[in-house]
């Protein structure tokens, strides 16, 4: 801080006075002289002395000096959380334990995960299966057919929005894709993966996230390595994305362009039953991280957990967060059918951080094992919280399954057991 300086004027000494002239009132003494001449001053009380006044020998006092303003604090960045769960995989037997009197109601088999769920800021689902048109059953393996009730249970327990793209996306030709997305956009679910149109084909699934005023938009995109076999629709060739890397990557960069602040990619794609990924599923991530232009991809179609990985590359050359596979979420597989791992997931809840005037960064992605008691009517539980069992499951039961899914993952990434604390709203916007 600076100080001012005193401007008073110093007293001359006397010797000065004397040798300009000046002339002393009254006779000097030869003693007053003496003193005069070996120390150059006036003693006190002498007639000669000149007492100067208080002004001229007291310094200005100092202007006050303004306090310099403290720096203002740096806005704290936004800090939201994305959740996504696996397949969303209801067989026939699941539709049983959620048929009602009236109809189906999934919402106790999901009821598990419902703290997780409502607790994320954006929470996306993978559809793996069509919703049955008008007049048509439903339907497990191999040709689903899912209620169209399931969506509103989605939409309630706090999903925002779904991935599409699989490979049972055309199980009910084009009827269904189209049934689907009518019924995804008639209860307020994004969707992504599949479409309509050539327009909505092209276009991403946007969501604008909010914390404290300050708007964050997500772009998010979807394919599927194939349909079973299945033709593509005749007369719309565009119905299922599949992937094509480049095409992807020219999506991502025109979501950018747009304003897109975040972009995420979910591939559909894997050998079913085993947790390490195939050669297209690290192509794909290494070429999606390679670009730039995403910052995190979401797997699914093994029906088992699969490693986490912070690939090279993505936005800024921080990395990009891939889950090559989560799982099931909910289905009718277990060991009594398949491999013992289908009987458990992943949610993924990945960290976003957005300071003002920045690029948004995915900064932290964690796992979180979840499983379903298909024998208890296909319960839903995090298996953190259950370790003394639930339902059917005994303490020995869960700590299996839970070791199941830690010899995959750990290691891969960091493990979360408490849901995310909300701190913000999500809007969905149009599609196409």
């Amino acid at each position: 801080m600076k100080h001012s300086r005193s401007t008073a004027p110093a007293r001359r000494p006397a010797r000065t006075l004397l040798a300009a002239g000046i002339v002393v009132a009254g006779a000097a003494t030869a003693g007053t002289a003496a003193w005069l001449a070996a120390d150059d001053e006036v003693p006190p009380g002498s007639a000669t002395a000149s007492t100067p006044s208080p002004a001229a020998t007291s310094p200005e006092p100092a202007p006050p000096t303004e306090p310099e303003p403290e720096p203002e604090p740096e806005p704290e960045p936004a800090v939201f959380t994305i959740l996504a769960g696996g397949d969303v995989l209801p067989h026939e037997w699941v539709h049983i334990s959620a048929r009602t009197a009236d109809g189906y109601d999934f919402s106790p088999l999901l009821a598990g995960i419902d703290d997780w769920v409502a607790s994320a800021d954006l929470a996306l689902c993978h559809l793996e299966v069509p919703f049955t048109p008008a007049g048509q059953k439903v339907s497990g393996y191999p040709m689903f057919g899912a209620s169209p009730l399931l969506a509103d249970d989605l939409v309630d327990q706090g999903w925002d929005g779904c991935s599409t793209a699989s490979n049972h996306s055309v199980d009910r030709a084009y009827a269904g894709v189209e049934t689907t997305l009518d019924r995804l956009d008639a209860v307020g679910l994004g969707h992504v993966g599949t479409a309509r149109s050539a327009d909505e084909a092209d276009a991403p699934q946007l969501y604008d996230v909010t914390v404290d005023g300050q708007v964050t938009r997500v772009a998010h995109l979807a394919a599927t390595y194939g349909v079973n076999g299945l033709p593509m629709p005749a007369q719309q060739p565009w119905a299922v994305q599949l992937i094509d890397v480049d095409q992807l990557v020219d999506q991502a960069r025109a979501a950018r362009a747009d304003g897109a602040d975040l972009v995420i990619v979910s591939v559909h794609a894997g050998n079913e039953y085993q947790a390490v990924p195939t050669d297209q599923q690290v192509e794909v991530a290494e070429s999606l991280a390679g670009s730039g232009l995403v910052d995190l991809m979401i797997g699914h179609h093994a029906h088992v957990p699969q490693p986490m990985a912070l690939l090279p590359g993505g936005p800024d050359g921080a990395g990009m967060w891939t889950a090559y596979g989560l799982g099931n979420m909910i289905s009718n597989q277990d060991t009594e059918c398949c491999v013992p791992q289908t009987d458990s997931g992943l949610l993924l809840t990945a960290t976003v951080e957005h300071a003002a005037g920045e690029a948004a960064r995915v900064t932290e992605a964690e796992w979180t094992a979840i499983t379903v008691d298909r024998k208890a009517g296909h319960v839903m539980h995090v298996l953190s919280e259950i370790p003394d069992g639930a339902g059917t499951l005994s303490a020995r039961d869960v700590a299996d399954r839970y070791d199941r899914v830690r010899d995959v993952v750990d290691g891969s990434a960091p493990e979360r057991t408490a849901p995310p604390e909300p701190t913000a709203t999500v809007e969905v916007l149009p599609r196409g």
